[in-house]
């Protein structure tokens, strides 16, 4: 079996601020070796129980975080941006199960640095159901017949795991005090938690059933304010929809749904407050 790995960097242990995420930063460096460390506990689990291969996906930022030289030697590395599919680049139908690892919570939740894709966004809907990363992220492996059979990152990302996917195995490393605080575990203990879970996840991945994605869906993006929603609405087929901060988004399927909040994520950030 061939496993996919989508790895974050907000839901990695021991992580609580932006001194951690942001390559600027003076924690950012520490983080980046926690980061692989814990991709490197869950590849090893996979391969011991007998994966042929284990592809990870940079989904952080950037996408450059993974340290490639103290990545487990049999595992492959996609990193670097831009990636037409983001955090899901590689993925495709021949993979028979996906790992989320190191996510967070979606935009206006509880949850250590709570967002969805940008600061920009309060909400993304599909056909008026709110998703964050997660969800949406779990569509689209669930386009390609997927499931998404664990997710690893705070206790607010497990609860929102385990309400969108039933039966997904859900590995809380540290629990949420406030957006940028942490009651965690050390590194050595979570990744001793992620093996047991990863051998756990793949012993009941029969009962986790794909995501499936509306057919035509529906986006809509709520920006925070309305400078964002007019970048946005520089995107060909969209609409903002009357009196609010949503850009409307009527997609063939989920593949292009997601390319178009790529596209309107990126031109919302273009906004200034000058």
């Amino acid at each position: 079996m061939k496993l996919y790995l989508s790895v974050d960097m907000e839901g990695i242990t021991g992580v609580p601020d932006d001194t951690y995420i942001e390559s600027s930063k003076h924690n950012y460096e520490r983080a980046r070796k926690i980061m692989t460390d814990e991709t490197n506990f869950v590849a090893d689990a996979a391969f011991q129980f007998g994966c042929q291969e284990v592809l990870v996906n940079d989904s952080h930022s950037k996408m450059n975080n993974i340290l490639i030289d103290e990545l487990h030697p049999d595992a492959l590395l996609i990193t670097g941006d831009v990636k037409p599919f983001s955090m899901l680049q590689g993925l495709d139908h021949t993979y028979g199960a996906a790992m989320f690892i190191g996510y967070h919570a979606r935009a206006g939740q509880a949850g250590v640095l709570s967002h969805s894709m940008i600061h920009a966004v309060r909400n993304f809907y599909i056909n008026d159901h709110i998703v964050g990363e997660m969800g949406f992220n779990a569509y689209v492996a669930g386009y390609f017949g997927v499931p998404v059979v664990l997710v690893s990152g705070d206790d607010q990302a497990a609860k929102e795991a385990e309400e969108l996917i039933p039966n997904v195995t859900t590995v809380a490393v540290k629990e949420t005090i406030s957006r940028s605080s942490v009651k965690s575990l050390t590194p050595k203990k979570a990744g001793e938690l992620l093996t047991e879970k990863v051998t756990e996840a793949f012993k009941k991945r029969h009962r986790v059933k794909p995501l499936i994605p509306p057919e035509k869906p529906i986006l809509k993006i709520e920006f925070n304010n309305y400078g964002q929603a007019e970048w946005a609405n520089l995107m060909p087929k969209t609409e903002i929809e009357p009196g609010t901060t949503i850009v409307r988004y009527e997609a063939d399927d989920i593949l292009e749904a997601y390319k178009a909040m790529l596209v309107m994520t990126e031109l919302a950030m273009h906004t200034t407050f000058s």
